[in-house]
């Protein structure tokens, strides 16, 4: 029986991807700062990923699954190149103003990224990609 159990990346790598989180912040607030849109919507929506959390009360492969698909970057760039794209979305008003959303979206998984929270493994939450939460790393 294999486990999925792992103690995340270690040492320089995991400072990198750390730095790559706190990077993709940055750029996110900056188009944001940029693209004109209110930031009530922002503050209104930085934390709506972690709604993922309550997943974890199906169990800890429930709750892996919503939050690593609400804290991968394929989510918001798929959203924003929908956002981009001139395609007609029934329902959702003008496309082009789902850009600062996923922007919104990018900012809060960068900034999550940054602090050291990764990914989730279905083992726990408290084991990511980045490290085991809350337990001492030994790089």
């Amino acid at each position: 029986m294999t486990t999925d159990i792992s103690p995340g990346a270690v040492g320089g790598v995991r400072t990198l991807l750390r730095m790559e989180g706190a990077a993709l912040f940055g750029a996110a607030l900056l188009l944001y700062a940029h693209s004109g849109a209110s930031w009530k919507l922002f503050l209104a929506l930085i934390l709506v990923p972690d709604l993922s959390f309550a997943f974890y009360l199906f169990g800890p492969r429930a709750g892996a699954i919503a939050y690593n698909t609400a804290h991968s970057t394929v989510g918001a760039f798929i959203l924003a190149l929908l956002s981009q794209s001139g395609i007609a979305v029934a329902g959702l008003g003008s496309v082009s103003a789902l850009f600062p959303i996923a922007l919104i979206w990018f900012a809060h998984i960068g900034f999550d990224r940054g602090l050291g929270y990764g990914l989730k493994y279905t083992s726990g939450f408290w084991d990511t990609h980045l490290s085991a939460i809350g337990r001492r790393q030994t790089a």
